[in-house]
């Protein structure tokens, strides 16, 4: 019977199916950090359990800490007691942890794909919504609640009902500057912030054919935003040379064992979906939000759209417009901007600073923005020094912090303070999310290059322009 790649994956890792329930899943690989692990080896302590596969088990120190003067010790007493305990509970199980100061520390999302715990046709799950970001890799992957993890390091399974399959196809050729941030926010836009509730999301089709690994981890991280459970891409020969060779990845006669497998790992061409949906690489544009959430995004040259013709409440629209202090009708271009923030686990990639040093190369940094530029984690900092970009982006003005979730959640010391304007290339811009009060702007690097270098709003496409003139 003819089968579309998530099948393919989840099948082959139910232990047992409960009639009129969810499925016993068998997970590969559990990524753990400080802030949604605590409670959980509290709850396998208080039960005298040990974690039952440590080796498929990996922690990092990324949401709470601070991307400056990481060599001191750390200042928030909840940030530093949070960070003990993971410390203490990996030694404790015998877990792989990454510290701050670690060569393989870094946001969790980033540091599984770089060090190969990321693998075609896994499955992974993190006390993290954004866990999606591994089905770039054909993963089944998605985020958990605290007492999921605690079932995950007890059992290496999870009960999880089976979500349905849609598949979203975008053929043709993207435009001049449209990165896969833009791709990811057209489509939440299009499907609205639960318009994949339900599913679980495979991406097909040339424009994502033609991604690189770093752009596909993109779209998947922003798939839980249009509320599906994960999304995923089935691999091939880009997936295959970016996984080789990395530490955890497999060597040798299991590598060709792995191939074996991997490249069976795609929708059959006659499978069925419960939902498809496509689109034209050529209707989008560089792309930016302007309300409190994520699918409130336009076309960077286009104005805020009439409550009349978007879904939901008046009530609710005018209440986000009013939170951000726009209008409808408003052009985005031109609007304020107070700070710029580049990381996360949505765009914190060596590729998203190269990117961004395309606009600032031969430019300054606006005198009144400030700019938090966060490497998603050792591996790209050090990157980013060794091909020059660190000598591109301090000519410019700017400066290079340490690595660490930073400014997309206000959960340690890199908040945008209240009013101010920030455009973001990380992946959720609820009220507060920045900080009290702090206004966000999701966007592309390339978009929050522009506005770095301008102090508004700019069509990063108007200065790509000026430099081939």
């Amino acid at each position: 019977m003819s089968t579309t790649l998530f099948d393919k994956v989840w099948d082959s890792h139910v232990v047992r199916s409960i009639p009129e329930g969810p499925d016993v899943l068998f997970i590969d690989r559990h990524l753990v950090h400080e802030v949604t692990s605590p409670v959980a080896f509290l709850g396998l302590k208080n039960r005298n359990i040990q974690v039952l596969h440590p080796e498929r088990t990996f922690a990092t120190a990324d949401h709470n800490t601070p991307t400056r003067n990481q060599h001191l010790p750390v200042q928030d007493p909840l940030s530093a007691k949070q960070l003990q305990a993971l410390e203490e509970n990996a030694a404790a199980h015998g877990i792989p942890y990454w510290g701050l100061g670690h060569e393989k520390n870094g946001i969790v999302h980033v540091i599984g794909p770089e060090n190969g715990i990321t693998v075609p046709g896994a499955t992974i799950v993190c006390g993290d919504s954004h866990t999606s970001t591994h089905g770039a890799f054909g993963a089944i992957a998605f985020g958990i609640g605290t007492s999921e993890v605690e079932m995950v390091l007890a059992t290496q399974c999870i009960m999880q009902p089976k979500p349905k399959r849609m598949r979203i196809t975008i053929d043709g050729s993207l435009n001049n500057a449209v990165t896969p941030k833009d791709v990811a926010l057209y489509i939440i836009s299009r499907l609205t912030t639960s318009g994949a509730t339900g599913y679980f999301v495979e991406y097909a089709g040339e424009v994502f054919r033609n991604m690189s690994m770093e752009g596909r981890m993109t779209v998947c991280n922003l798939s839980i935003e249009m509320g599906a459970r994960g999304g995923m891409i089935a691999p091939d020969e880009k997936t295959f040379e970016y996984v080789k060779g990395r530490e955890f990845a497999p060597k040798g006669e299991a590598w060709d064992e792995a191939m074996t497998y991997w490249k069976t790992l795609k929708s059959d061409p006659d499978a069925i979906f419960d939902k498809e949906i496509h689109f034209q690489g050529s209707d989008i544009e560089p792309m930016i939000t302007y309300g409190t959430n994520p699918g409130m995004g336009v076309g960077i040259s286009q104005h805020i759209p009439e409550a009349s013709t978007v879904q939901g409440g008046a009530s609710t629209y005018h209440k986000s417009l009013d939170y951000m202090d726009f209008k409808e009708g408003d052009s985005m271009l031109g609007k304020q901007v107070d700070f710029v923030f580049l990381g996360s686990c949505t765009n914190g990639r060596i590729e998203d600073f190269r990117t961004f040093a395309r606009i600032v190369k031969g430019r300054r940094k606006a005198d009144h923005v400030t700019a938090w530029l966060v490497p998603g984690s050792h591996k790209v900092e050090q990157a980013i020094q060794e091909e020059g970009i660190l000598d591109i982006l301090t000519e410019a003005g700017f400066e290079l912090r340490e690595p660490g979730c930073s400014a997309c959640l206000a959960m340690n010391d890199d908040k945008i303070p209240a009013g101010k304007y920030a455009v973001s290339t990380s992946n959720r811009n609820f009220e507060g999310r920045q900080g009290p009060g702090a206004r966000t702007l999701l966007a592309s690097p390339l978009v929050a290059a522009a506005a770095a270098v301008t102090g508004k709003v700019t069509d990063p496409r108007t200065l790509l322009e000026l430099e081939t003139a």
